[in-house]
Parts: structure tokens; C-alpha cells; sequence
């Protein structure tokens, strides 16, 4: 009887690969492979990929070619998870808790027809978010509001903050992850979260510092400095932080603008300007959805812009990610401007990655593609961007030379 084998059986980080071979067709049988995975809302992602078994009975999504008609084609080891994609259109996968896994479900069902013919296996397994042993530690420690990730074991681990975007809450996926990696890492969350204001009119970065001592001070944070990861406005702040703190030691931004963006931020004395935005520049694709490309106006053609973040006070490292196709911050542009007026001032703390056909949103890998979502600031459908593969393979390599940059300077 055809059997689906996986690799590992039962269990799996979410980042983690995971071997695919279904055993016991016939030889050259053709069969149609459909994934299958429920968020905590309750809404369905699906997958579903082509393929004939080869003389052996077997097909194994490591050596075995998808054939045109499903979501993918090709040798793709890991099609069936990186293509999930929501029967919800625009839905966008969290992870709210991240102590519980995920459910994936694997089907085998005979032919390549439409409808799906009649099942001849399945599988079930887990991908979770905590490997044994790490620990998640709720933080309300003065004003933080946050969650404290710590890997196994008693010793010190380098220190990592993860910032999200404009969205507000609390995000825990990408820092319980990174904490199977061997950071200690704090999701920090600066409004709509708890008692932090629900509508901020102005951010002060001096939450933020609270943020930085409160993991020096850990006794299993090894100093003397911390990282900081920030997505999209959370890149912004993170790298205002490094311009204005003492102790930062490496930035990683994803798609962070490099100036101060949707809300003023003040610290001590000083407030650094939101930079504007041009609503006028606007733009409404075919099937009525919105392009926010061009509305942030380019702090580097406005002549002493007090929104551009000034990073050559920095002492830090930093790493910017950038989609080349990102449609609400024109990410590459920005990150080889302020690279070159870095390069000026006679430093080389700095590289860039960027990616093709990837757009805005990119999380660890494996999260389903989200290239139509909510304008963090607008509040309307927008345009974010990429397509499909390119950001499947920009997820897994972006991830892995976070870790290697963090691993480098922490």
C-alpha cells in the first residue's frame, strides 16, 4: 500500500527542511500531492504539486521533477511548503502561539485530475516553533512590554532585539525561531499591545533604551552589545537606535526605510520628523488595488532632510535586506544611498542584500508568500510585491545570513 515517509517523522522547527518521499505506487503512477496547513484563525493554506513515481514506486520531492498543473514544477524539496498559499485571498499567516506547532497535512491522491481522484495516503506532522528546551519568558519590566526567548543550557547567548512594522502587538515567530539558533532574543512590542498606546502621536526612542539595558543586564545576555533586527518601520527605529544608543553592535533591516517614517521620534531634547508622504503619487493596479511605491518622498534629494537618519554616528555593523521589488519602501534604493553616503565618510560597516522578485514582506522561511496585504499606514489593500520562487529562496538565504551576520559581530 502506497505510505508517505517523512523526514523528520514527527516533528520540525518551522525554518527547518523536511525530506518528502511517498513509497508503494506503481511504477510510473501518476499522482497528485496536496498539502495542507490551518492557522489559528481557522483559515486554510493549501498546496498542491504533480508527479510520476518512478520505476521503483517512488516519489521522492528531493530527486523527482513536478510536472506542470499544480503550484509548483520542478525539483523543489520543499514546493509543498513554501507554496502554501491562503484559500482566503490576501490572508496573511501569524503565528500567535508560538508554544503550540502547526499542523501539516499530507495527501496522496491518485491521477492528475480535477476534481482530486481517490486518496491513497496520508500523513500528519507537526512544525513548531521551540525546540526543546528553549524557554519563553513574558517581560513587563518597567514600561517594556515584550517576550524574552532564551535557548537551552545556562550559559550566555548574544542578544538579539526584533522589531516589527507598523502593524502594532506583540510578533513572536521570528524571535522564538532565532532562539533555536542560539540567541537570546526579545520581541519588543512599542504600541497596541497591553497598556502601550493604542495611537501613538509621537515615539520616544528612550523606550527603547529601556529595551537595550533591560537585556544587558540579563544575566544570560553576553555583552558588551546587542543586535538589533528590525522589519519595514521597526528597520527605521532600529536604526535610529544605533545612531543614538551606546551598546548596539549589529543591525540587520528588512526592508527598513532609512530615514524616520509615519510618526515623529523624539529623544531627549531632539525629535527627528516623520518623513512625508506624497498621496498624490498613489497609484491603482488593474485589479483595483493600491501602489504606494513612490509616496515616500527620497530624503536624499531633499537637501538637509531632518527625517534621514544620521548612521555614520553609529558604531555599529549593519546588514540591510532589500526586495527589489518591495511596493511600499523602495528598500534597494535606499539602503545603496545611504550605503554610498557612508562609503563618503571613509566607513565599511555596512552590506547589502538584495533580492530580485522579492517584495516587501519577508519572514523566516517556509511563511507563505504575502505579495497583496494591508498598507501598514493607509489601511487599504496595497501592492507589497514579489513573486512566488524568487521569494522562496530569498526567505531561506536572507535567514541564514542573518544568523551568520549576528553569529560574525555578536
Amino acid at each position: 500500500a502506497p505510505s508517505v515517509r517523512l523526514l523528520p517523522a514527527a516533528r520540525s522547527l518551522f525554518d527547518e527542511p523536511l525530506a518528502i518521499t511517498v513509497q508503494g505506487l506503481s511504477p510510473r503512477q501518476q499522482v497528485t500531492l496536496r498539502t495542507s496547513l490551518q492557522d489559528e484563525t481557522g483559515e486554510l493554506f493549501q498546496a498542491c504539486a504533480r508527479y510520476q513515481a518512478g520505476d521503483n514506486g517512488e516519489v521522492d520531492l528531493a530527486r523527482c521533477p513536478a510536472l506542470p498543473g499544480g503550484s509548483f514544477s520542478g525539483v523543489e524539496p520543499m514546493g509543498l511548503l513554501w507554496a502554501l498559499q491562503p484559500q482566503k485571498p490576501f490572508w496573511y499567516m501569524v503565528k500567535q502561539d508560538v508554544q503550540s506547532p502547526f499542523q501539516l497535512q499530507l495527501e496522496v491522491f491518485e491521477g492528475h485530475g480535477e476534481p482530486l481522484g481517490r486518496l491513497l495516503a496520508q500523513a500528519q506532522h507537526e512544525r513548531g516553533f521551540l525546540r526543546d528546551g528553549v524557554r519563553r519568558v513574558p517581560v513587563r519590566e518597567g514600561r517594556i512590554r515584550a517576550t524574552l526567548f532564551l535557548p537551552p543550557g545556562e550559559g550566555t547567548f548574544p542578544g538579539i532585539i526584533d522589531i516589527h512594522g507598523y502593524m502594532g502587538g506583540l510578533f513572536e515567530h521570528r524571535a522564538s525561531l532565532l532562539a533555536n539558533h542560539g540567541f537570546a532574543t526579545l520581541a519588543l512590542a512599542y504600541f497596541k499591545y497591553e497598556d502601550l498606546p493604542q495611537e501613538p502621536t509621537e515615539l520616544h526612542l528612550e523606550y527603547f533604551e529601556e529595551a537595550v539595558n533591560y537585556m544587558l543586564q540579563h544575566p544570560q545576555v553576553k555583552g558588551p552589545g546587542v543586535g538589533l533586527l528590525g522589519y519595514s518601520k521597526g528597520g527605521d527605529l532600529s536604526l535610529a537606535m544605533a545612531a543614538f544608543l551606546k551598546n548596539i553592535t549589529a543591525v540587520a533591516s528588512i526592508n527598513g526605510p532609512v530615514a524616520n517614517t509615519v510618526i515623529p521620534l523624539c529623544y531627549k531634547d531632539k525629535t527627528i520628523p516623520a518623513l512625508h508622504l506624497d498621496t498624490q503619487l498613489i497609484k491603482v493596479t488593474d485589479s483595483n488595488i493600491l501602489d504606494y511605491t513612490d509616496t515616500l518622498i527620497d530624503p536624499f534629494q531633499a537637501p538637509g532632510n531632518q527625517s534621514l537618519i544620521q548612521l555614520e554616528k553609529a558604531e555599529a555593523q549593519f546588514l540591510f535586506i532589500a526586495g527589489q521589488d518591495d511596493h511600499v519602501v523602495r528598500s534597494d534604493y535606499f539602503a545603496t544611498e545611504v550605503c554610498k553616503l557612508l562609503q563618503a565618510q571613509g566607513k565599511e560597516n555596512f552590506q547589502i542584500l538584495s533580492y530580485p522578485g522579492t517584495g516587501h514582506c519577508i519572514d523566516p522561511p517556509f511563511f507563505p508568500f504575502y505579495p497583496v496585504g494591508n498598507h501598514p499606514i493607509f489601511h487599504k489593500r496595497a501592492v507589497l510585491g514579489g513573486k512566488l520562487r524568487p521569494y522562496s529562496v530569498a526567505q531561506v538565504d536572507a535567514w541564514l545570513q542573518i544568523q551568520a551576520f549576528f553569529n560574525k559581530y555578536l
